[in-house]
Order: structure tokens, then C-alpha cells, then sequence
């Protein structure tokens, strides 16, 4: 399954994964394709067999605080959006910790890690005893091995506070910490706090994973107290490296599943901050506690993709010049906005082994825009001066429909990437006039040899 790698109609950001008995769950936030706002009125709740992460099982929705055509509200006193939720268990029960838009955040209860959660409790703490103007925005929860439990949360200023573990939902007096990772002026904007926080313990170790200051990558900080400080170790992800727009922040989190961890994090579509949708890399923690950085990929939860079956185009991880995804309807996602020059990028694809070919045959399903052009096609790099290798390039038309292309036959495992060009008119002012114009849009593509 690639990335994104739940249905492509879905989209879940803010990840926070969590591993009950043999299934990882995924919560997050619950955006709408085409979305003008970020969130929800309801959550939802996805899941996976430990032993096949490519087939996820939809739950449903978890909670509400709209009524539906199927569900009435279930959390009081608010009818806005949910944003970034937390599942943790604790003595059989699971609890949902929500940050709610303009409203107090709360915790619901379930005695399923799937849900549906009963509204429980608004958070109750005396005033002095809450930082973030008592808003909790982006909690994310610990259960510590001694019961104890921590919240942690804020924006761009950190803060944490020990919660009652016989309530789950009462901040125990005088618990709070402020700048619990570092949000002052003077701290690096790569290292300073955002918001997104999501705590892990990993043996005696306390990861604090965070959206750091206009960025949009994923930061970790970590400590050898579950009450920090925590100090910033690095980055996980990054999502502005070789993808243009947009450059929203991101949220997520890491998880082990097997003997494999794995950074969960949300990609934007439609040219914007929202739409966003959920992906996953493989990481290493190393023995020192550190995490290198991991590039973003089509993969999922996968090692390589073959090109021998239809490719939708966005699944993209390389998107160059502005070009972004977009949602035509149900059915159909294409790579827009592609004009001279754009680069689209996949990693990575295994061709296999066959040298009985010199050639093989590209098609590629566009949407016309009423230009000639063409895809440019390259491996390992989009450009010779990074190590890269065009292998050919495959016309298109004016029009809706599939154009095809005789290119290099290729062995191995290689990224793949498409550079636009667009057709030059001999006539000086007709090539001002097509200068910068949508050339195309790409649906998918299949290679056969």
C-alpha cells in the first residue's frame, strides 16, 4: 500500500498511532477533500493487522459534536471542530483526549480502542494550574509504567501537567510545567516549539515529538524525566524538501509494529494547508537515541512498488514549480498546475530483472488542457548534474485520453520522475501567450514490457 496509504478518498491528518493487542490503530484529525478549513465536526477511526499493514479496516465515526444523518452530537456545550485527538488505555478503558476549536477540550471513554467514545468530562483544573490559556491545543497523553499519567500540549509555548489517573480528565495541582522543549526568541527557529506535541517512551527514554516554528517538519526532543526539560534532538521528516507547495506544518507520530518503527505524518492537497492525508515512512532509532532523518516516499508501508500495474499520479512524493494534487471527484485525484519544468517525483519502483529488452512501453492517463507537451522521463534524479538518467519522454495532446511512449528498458530499483516540457509555437507571440499555462493534468501511468 503506498503512500498515502489509507483509501485515497480519506483524509486523516495529525496522526497518532497506537498499538492495542495485534492492531495499530490510527486516530487524527478528519479533514474534508477541498476543505477551506482545517478538521471536522466527527473523528474517525482506522486500523490494521499488525501482520498486514496494507489493508486497513475503517470503524467508522468515534464522536460528534454535530448531529449527522446517522449519528446525534455526543460531546455538550460545543459544536466545533475537532482538532489532533489522543487515544491512550488505561485499566481496560481507552480514552480520547480532543482539542475542540474555541471551546474547552475534553476526554470520552470507550471500552473499545475503536470506539464509539462516550463524552466523559471537559478538563477541570484550577486556573493556575493550566497553561495555553487552558485550551490543551494538541494533547497528546502518556501512561508512564508506574500509572502516572501526562498530558502534553500548547501552542508556541510547551507545557505539560500531570492528570489524575483515578479520573483520567482532573490536572493534579501544581503539576503544571511550562517550556517543557524550549519556545523562547533566542532558541533556533529549527528547535523551537510549535505545537503537535506527542509523547512516546522508548526504555528509559522520553521522546517528545513536536511541530517546530514555521517549518514543516516533524521534531523530537528527548528527556530522562517524563516532567522534561526535554532537549531537541533533530528532525524525523521533512516535508518541504522537493515538494513546493504548500508548506503547511506537520503533525504526527512514530510507533513500532514488529521489529519496525515507523514515523506516521499527513501530507496537504488542493494547493493548501488543509486536505491533508495520511503517510507513513520506515525509521531506525539508533543506540545513542536519535532517529536520522528519512526522505519522503510513495512507499507506505512497502519496500519498493512495481510500475507494471496502473500508477495513480498522487501518489507522488516529489512535486516541483507548484504543481500539487487535486481532487476532480470521488473517483479521481490528478497532479495539476504541471507547467515547464515541473518535476513529479516517485521512490521507489522495482523494474526487476529483465534484460531480454532494450525497450519498454510508458502510457500515461492525463486530463488535456489544450496545449501540446510533454513528460520528460528520468531515473534516480530529475537532472544529470544529481546522478540522473533520462530514459525518454512521452508526448501529450490536447485533449482527455492515454499517449504512450517507447523509452528505455531499466533493471533495479530506481525513483522515477517526470520533468514537464511544454511545446514552443514558432510564433514569438503565441509562445508569450502559452508561456506558464497548465500543459496538463496527470491521472496515472503503467509501464509494460
Amino acid at each position: 500500500m503506498a503512500n498515502p496509504f489509507l483509501p485515497l478518498w480519506e483524509y486523516i491528518p495529525d496522526a497518532e498511532p497506537r498499538l492495542f493487542g495485534d492492531r495499530v490503530y490510527l486516530y487524527g484529525s478528519h479533514d474534508l477533500p477541498g476543505g477551506l478549513n482545517f478538521c471536522d465536526y466527527k473523528l474517525k477511526v482506522w486500523s490494521a493487522s499488525i501482520h498486514d499493514l496494507n489493508h486497513w479496516e475503517c470503524h467508522g465515526h468515534s464522536i460528534h459534536t454535530r448531529d449527522d444523518a446517522d449519528h446525534k452530537a455526543s460531546v455538550p456545550g460545543t459544536d466545533k471542530q475537532f482538532y489532533a485527538p489522543d487515544v491512550v488505555e488505561k485499566d481496560g478503558k481507552y480514552y480520547l483526549y480532543t482539542y475542540i476549536r474555541d471551546s474547552m477540550g475534553c476526554v470520552s471513554v470507550s471500552d473499545k480502542p475503536e470506539g464509539p467514545f462516550t463524552f466523559l468530562s471537559n478538563y477541570q483544573y484550577a486556573p493556575e494550574d493550566a497553561g495555553d490559556g487552558g485550551i490543551f491545543n494538541d494533547i497528546g497523553v502518556l501512561v508512564d509504567d508506574d500509572g502516572k499519567v501526562y498530558a502534553y500540549y500548547g501552542f508556541q509555548h510547551s507545557c505539560m501537567n500531570e492528570i489524575d489517573p483515578e479520573t483520567m480528565y482532573k490536572v493534579l495541582p501544581g503539576s503544571l510545567k511550562r517550556s517543557v522543549i524550549k519556545d523562547d526568541p533566542d532558541t533556533p527557529t529549527e528547535e523551537r516549539f510549535y505545537e503537535a506535541s506527542s509523547p512516546r517512551k522508548i526504555g528509559d527514554t522520553y521522546y517528545l515529538i513536536y511541530s517546530p516554528c514555521r517549518s514543516p517538519r516533524l521534531a523530537y526532543a528527548t528527556s530522562d524525566s517524563p516532567t522534561g526539560p526535554f532537549t531537541y534532538r533533530g528532525y524525523i521528516i521533512d516535508n518541504g524538501v522537493d515538494f513546493d507547495k504548500p508548506q503547511g506544518n506537520d503533525h504526527g507520530s512514530i510507533c513500532k509494529i514488529g521489529d519496525q518503527w515507523y514515523v506516521f505524518y499527513h501530507r496537504m492537497t488542493n494547493g493548501g494547508i488543509t486536505s491533508r492525508r495520511a503517510c507513513v515512512e520506515k525509521i531506525t532509532i539508533l543506540p545513542d537515541g536519535t532517529i536520522p532523518p528519512v526522505e519522503m516516499t510513495s512507499l507506505g508501508f512497502e519496500d519498493s512498488l512495481s510500475p507494471y500495474y496502473p500508477v495513480k499520479a498522487e501518489i507522488a512524493c516529489v512535486l516541483t514549480k507548484d504543481c500539487f494534487v487535486t481532487e476532480k471527484d470521488l473517483f479521481c485525484r490528478v497532479i495539476t498546475d504541471i507547467k515547464d519544468g515541473c518535476v513529479i517525483g516517485y521512490k521507489y519502483f522495482e523494474f526487476g530483472e529483465d534484460f531480454s529488452s532494450k525497450t519498454m512501453k510508458l502510457t500515461v492517463k492525463i486530463k488535456g488542457c489544450g496545449q501540446k507537451g510533454a513528460l520528460q522521463v528520468w531515473i534516480d534524479a530529475p537532472d544529470e548534474g544529481r546522478g540522473g538518467r533520462c530514459i525518454g519522454k512521452v508526448e501529450t495532446g490536447l485533449g482527455d485520453g492515454e499517449y504512450s511512449a517507447r523509452v528505455e528498458n531499466v533493471t533495479g530499483r530506481h525513483a522515477l520522475y517526470f520533468v514537464a516540457e511544454r511545446y514552443t509555437p514558432d510564433d514569438e507571440w503565441m509562445d508569450e501567450f502559452f508561456k506558464g499555462r497548465n500543459i496538463c493534468e496527470l491521472e496515472e501511468f503503467v509501464f509494460l514490457k
